[in-house]
Order: C-alpha cells, then sequence, then structure tokens
C-alpha cells in the first residue's frame, strides 16, 4: 500500500513538472519576442563635424603690407577651420612678412610664401601703365598653388567678419571656373560711385567702337563684377585654360587699346570680364560688401558694415592711410609691425608729427 501510494505521488510530481516545464518555455518565448528582440542595425553615432581646410591667397605688396596682415588675423580668428594661407609676394617683401608673422600673434598661422616672377606679364602690359606686377598674380593661380583644386582669391585690402568657410563653400556651376560677386546685386547697387564712368556696367570698361570688342556680343548694358574677392575652381579654370584666355585679352590690349580710358576699376578686370562673360556663378553678396574706399564719407550704415561677412575697401582711401572711411573697424584686426617699417597714418599722427 505504501509502494502504491509512493508511485502515485512520483506520477504527480512528474506531471506537475512537465506543465511547470511548458509554462517556462512559454515564458521564455513571450520574453524573447517583447522584451529582448532582435535587432538588426545600430544607430549611428552622430558623426563629428569635419572641419575643412581652406586655401586663400593673398598678395602681399611692401608699401601696402599691413593690409595683408589684418586681412589674414581677421580670417585666421574668425573660424575653427585650418587656412592655409599662400602669400603671393615679391623678392624685396619675402623677409620683411616673415619677420611680421613670426614675431607677432599670427606665429602660428599655416602660410606659404609665394614668389612672382613679372617676366610672365612681359608684352602683356603697356609700358607706359604704372602698374603692380602682382596686381596680375590672380590670373596664374593654377601655376601658383598646382595641387589645390579651389581656392579663395583675397585682395589685401580686405577684412573678413564671417567663418571663411562659408565663402569657401560657395556653390560653382557645373562648366564654371569662378564666383564673383556683381556689382548690380542688391547691396552695391544703391550707391553711385562718382567719377568713375558706368561703375557696374560693361560699358564702364570697354571701348565699344574697338571691333574686336563689337564682335564679342557683349551686351554694354552687362553688369559687371568686382575682382578682388572670388573663388575659384582651378580644376575646371586648367580644363578651360583660362590663364592663357586672360593673357590673350592682355596682349591685344597692347595692340589695340580696347579697354576704357575712365576705367571704373583695376586694369586686371576688363580681361576678367571677358573670359568670364556669362560664365560664372555668384557670391552671396553679404561676402562682398565693397567701395568703402571710393570715398572718405560713411556710404553704409554702420549696422549693416557689422552685419557684412566681408569688408573691401576698393578705391582710393584704403584703411591704413589718413581719410578712410570705417577705419576703426580695420584697426581692430591690424597687427603692430614689429620691426616698425610699416605704421598707420592717421590724422592725429600727422599732427603730432608736425609739433
Amino acid at each position: 500500500m505504501t509502494c502504491r501510494k509512493a508511485v502515485v505521488f512520483l506520477l504527480i510530481l512528474h506531471h506537475n513538472l512537465l506543465g511547470l516545464s511548458d509554462i517556462l518555455k512559454r515564458q521564455s518565448s513571450d520574453v524573447s519576442l517583447v522584451g529582448f528582440q532582435r535587432i538588426d542595425f545600430l544607430p549611428e553615432a552622430p558623426e563629428e563635424k569635419k572641419l575643412v581646410e581652406v586655401p586663400v591667397v593673398i598678395t602681399a605688396v611692401e608699401n601696402r603690407l599691413g593690409g595683408a596682415i589684418a586681412a589674414i588675423n581677421s580670417i585666421s580668428s574668425n573660424t575653427q577651420s585650418t587656412v592655409t594661407f599662400y602669400i603671393v609676394t615679391m623678392n624685396d617683401t619675402k623677409e620683411h612678412l616673415r619677420t611680421w608673422i613670426s614675431e607677432s600673434k599670427l606665429k602660428n598661422v599655416k602660410y606659404k610664401i609665394l614668389d612672382f616672377d613679372p617676366q610672365v606679364l612681359e608684352g602683356k602690359i603697356r609700358a607706359d601703365e604704372r602698374v603692380k606686377p602682382l596686381t596680375f598674380a590672380r590670373f596664374y593661380l593654377p601655376d601658383l598653388i598646382p595641387g589645390v583644386e579651389k581656392v579663395i582669391y583675397l585682395d589685401d585690402d580686405v577684412i573678413v567678419q564671417g567663418d571663411i568657410v562659408e565663402l569657401y563653400k560657395t556653390p560653382i556651376k557645373v562648366g564654371h571656373a569662378a564666383a564673383f560677386s556683381e556689382d548690380c546685386d542688391s547691396v552695391t547697387s544703391k550707391y553711385l560711385v562718382r567719377g568713375a564712368g558706368s561703375q557696374y556696367n560693361y560699358i564702364g570698361y570697354f571701348d565699344y567702337k574697338k571691333e574686336t570688342i563689337r564682335k564679342l556680343g557683349m551686351k554694354a548694358s552687362t553688369c559687371s563684377f568686382n575682382p578682388g574677392v572670388f573663388v575659384a575652381n582651378l580644376t575646371e579654370w586648367r580644363r578651360q585654360n583660362i590663364t592663357r584666355q586672360l593673357e590673350k585679352w592682355m596682349e591685344l590690349d597692347v595692340e589695340e587699346e580696347l579697354y576704357s580710358k575712365t576705367l571704373a576699376g583695376s586694369i586686371t578686370a576688363p580681361p576678367l570680364l571677358i573670359v568670364f562673360y556669362k560664365m560664372h556663378s555668384s557670391i552671396d553678396p553679404m561676402w562682398h560688401v565693397r567701395h568703402l574706399g571710393s570715398s572718405t564719407g560713411k556710404r553704409y550704415s554702420f549696422q549693416f558694415v557689422n552685419a557684412a561677412r566681408l569688408l573691401h575697401w576698393n578705391g582710393h582711401f584704403k584703411p591704413w592711410g589718413r581719410a578712410a572711411s570705417y577705419s576703426e573697424i580695420w584697426e581692430k584686426w591690424y597687427v603692430p609691425d614689429p620691426t616698425g617699417k610699416f605704421s598707420i597714418i592717421r590724422r592725429h599722427t600727422e599732427a603730432e608729427r608736425e609739433k
């Protein structure tokens, strides 16, 4: 009897254990389906923001060297990205430039000094023209920086108040070798420059009586652009052989005097205006607020000038001179010359000298 009860007990226990096993299997199955579902992908961790390396070409003339220094300081101070400055100069300025950079707050700036050979201009400019050879350095960008595909070119009389990466990222359309800021944009077209001809149109740059100019089919009313600030696609520049095209129009001007006698800008502008006629992209107007050097008056409000991303003192009155507009803004970025060779000219400075 006792043996029978033991057998019955064992059967009941076995049955209960089987039931418990089924319950645990079901629970385990439910948990794997709901609580611990298999993940087929993991969300990507946010990528760190990659800093762009920006190549900038700027010229450095001895008697304007403070301008290039201020421009470099303003650019490097307003970006977290690496900027490589390709400073184009002549033999007599190299050592002065190196000393100024190495013995000032700019000592950590990444730069390379490039020597411009004025011999390349032989036969391309008239002997009677008072021209600084470095003015034409912008025509030879692919030769100066052969390994660079995209670059910013800047005149030495500019100050950058924004992040230079924004300008570098200016979209350049397929088939275009450069982007310029047109003179008819909403910012500059409101202001006329007296005594400079038709400042904003092609007629201000060319002698339309010349057959060579008429054959080009360029409308005299076409809006011009300022070549003091531009972004270049050097791959496309090389493909189209832009440099040789520019040289051709320099040589033709020597032979035929094609350009206006009342040039509305530097003599570098006409060849660029011909070669890039309706074949250039556009820069945001706030990245080239210009004509600050065309007069001593205040043509823009201080609020507007402070909001501008880039300021250009093109014209006769430079910000390191005695009568420039908004010179106090430029002076914020000026780095004193450790050699003492260059100094800012101000009215009060001259008055002190006379005493």
